[in-house]
C-alpha cells in the first residue's frame, strides 16, 4: 500500500556555469518512471489551491522551475508538507496517494512530470472516494 513515505525528494543534476546554470531529467535515470506527458502550472492567484486528487495509476515529479509552493501529500492515515523552492529538487510522487498544491509564490511556475498521458478515468477527484478506493482494494483477497 502507498503512503506518504513512498514520496522522495530527488537531486537532479546540476551543471554550474558562469553564463547559468542547468539542470536536466531522464525518464528512468532520475526519476523512476518514463515521461508520457509534462504540463506546468503558472499565474496561480493568492491563496488558491491546485491538485485535490488521487491517481489510480500515474506517478509524478513535481518541480518548482521558479518561486515556491507546497506540496500536501495524504494516503488516508498520515499527511506531509512538501515545500518545494529549488529548480533542481523534484518530489516523486507514487500512484494512489492524494496530492494538493497550496502557498503559491508570487511568479512561481510549477513543472509535473507524468508517468502517462492523460486520462479522466485515472483520476479520484473525491476524497472519500479516494479513501474508499484505496482501502477497500486492499481488503479483497
Amino acid at each position: 500500500m502507498t503512503t506518504v513515505a513512498a514520496c522522495q525528494l530527488i537531486d537532479l543534476p546540476k551543471i554550474l556555469d558562469v553564463r547559468g546554470n542547468l539542470t536536466f531529467i531522464e525518464g528512468n535515470r532520475h526519476i523512476p518512471f518514463d515521461i508520457a506527458r509534462t504540463y506546468w502550472v503558472y499565474d496561480v492567484p493568492g491563496g488558491e489551491i491546485r491538485g485535490g486528487h488521487a491517481y489510480k495509476q500515474l506517478e509524478e515529479c513535481i518541480i518548482a522551475l521558479s518561486g515556491s509552493f507546497d506540496v500536501v501529500i495524504d494516503d488516508g492515515h498520515e499527511h506531509r508538507i512538501m515545500s518545494l523552492n529549488r529548480s533542481y529538487i523534484g518530489l516523486y510522487l507514487p500512484a494512489m496517494l492524494w496530492r494538493r498544491l497550496d502557498n503559491f509564490s508570487t511568479n512561481s511556475v510549477c513543472l509535473i512530470l507524468a508517468s502517462q498521458p492523460f486520462a479522466e478515468e485515472d483520476y479520484i477527484r473525491d476524497y472519500q472516494t479516494y479513501l474508499e478506493t484505496k482501502y477497500d482494494s486492499q481488503v479483497a483477497p
